[in-house]
């Protein structure tokens, strides 16, 4: 029996273009991604470097001007639809469920989407959960083990009792391996307000 929801927050909640990024950045010279590239990518998306140097390390790197940067590293990031914000309300109004958000996100994705919502709406939405988790807060990411090995313990939570929802494949894997229930939405052809009509839900 499902007791516990963990969502992820990008193409679940957030609409993503996961690509606008790589083609905004091409546009300013970079074409390949290095190994280098990513590892500082990680590191700040746990909150392990700042802000200011992981854009320096871009300008050091490519001579990529501050605004330019932010510009393309929040290209990926798109709407917010309507009804989703409703199924979650309604959802939190049940009280059948403890709601979690356990994302990989890193502070200028999180600054861009609280200025582009509004203070009123953000707080609205992080309301619902009875934990907002983001990865640069707490310095975990997925699909490391930890991370969802850190939630269950923080809450006291059964792997057998909870499900994870997750467009990323390896992130649902990692939950899964610790006999946490998972799905692996495709945002393309599905949705999360659905996630009640699976059969992990249905007697």
């Amino acid at each position: 029996m499902i007791k516990n929801i963990i969502f992820d927050f990008g193409d679940v909640f957030i609409n993503l273009d996961k690509e606008a990024t790589y083609k905004e950045l091409a546009k300013l010279g970079v074409t390949e991604i290095s190994e280098d590239m990513m590892q500082q990518y990680y590191q700040y998306e746990m909150g392990l470097i700042s802000t200011d140097d992981f854009i320096d390390f871009f300008y050091n790197k490519f001579n990529i001007p501050k605004e330019k940067l932010i510009y393309s590293w929040n290209a990926i990031l798109l709407d917010f639809p309507k009804h989703r914000l409703d199924f979650l309300k309604k959802l939190a109004a049940t009280n059948d469920y403890r709601l979690f958000l356990l994302s990989n996100t890193n502070d200028m994705h999180i600054s861009w989407i609280q200025n582009d919502w509004g203070e009123e709406l953000y707080n609205e939405f992080k309301s619902y959960f009875e934990q907002f988790y983001l990865s640069h807060e707490i310095n975990l990411r997925k699909p490391n083990t930890n991370i969802f090995e850190f939630v269950l313990s923080e809450n006291n939570l059964q792997a057998s009792e909870t499900i994870f929802i997750d467009d990323t494949q390896e992130n649902t894997n990692a939950a899964q391996e610790l006999g946490i229930h998972v799905w692996n939405n495709c945002p393309k052809t599905e949705d999360v307000v659905n996630l009640l009509k699976r059969k992990e839900f249905i007697a």
